[in-house]
């Protein structure tokens, strides 16, 4: 069983950076996926970037590439997201979620994803 812990969020002025943390605890095997994504109220959870464990692969929608970057510290089952340059509409609730069986390039998809934190708040102020 794997628990995942985020944290880091925060308000920010717009133009701002911010780095989220998302904790993992258990062991993450060779095949797990690490995944952000964000859901704002009365809207569909969208997919923000994920790693991959096994290669350090990483990959990122369109609407953050250049943006937010995903990083990691494997000996303390971490994984990072930085967001820089933010806007008012990047505010809202991240989450970071695991796939235990992943394929070697992700999902970008929400269901493939067995494990969720409890999401951290990101406001962006104008």
């Amino acid at each position: 069983q794997v628990k995942l812990v985020e944290s880091g969020g925060a308000l920010v002025q717009a133009g701002g950076s911010l780095k989220l943390l998302c904790a993992a605890s258990g062991r993450l095997f060779s095949n797990f996926a690490m995944g952000w994504f964000r859901q704002a109220p009365g809207k569909a959870r969208e997919f923000v970037g994920l790693l991959t464990w096994r290669h350090g692969r990483t990959d990122y929608a369109d609407s953050v590439k250049g943006r937010f970057t995903i990083s990691r510290d494997s000996a303390e089952n971490t994984v990072y997201l930085q967001m820089n340059s933010l806007k008012p509409e990047h505010a809202t609730v991240y989450y970071c979620a695991g796939d235990p069986m992943a394929t070697d390039d992700g999902s970008t998809c929400d269901g493939r994803y067995d494990y969720w934190g409890q999401g951290t708040q990101v406001t962006v102020s104008a």
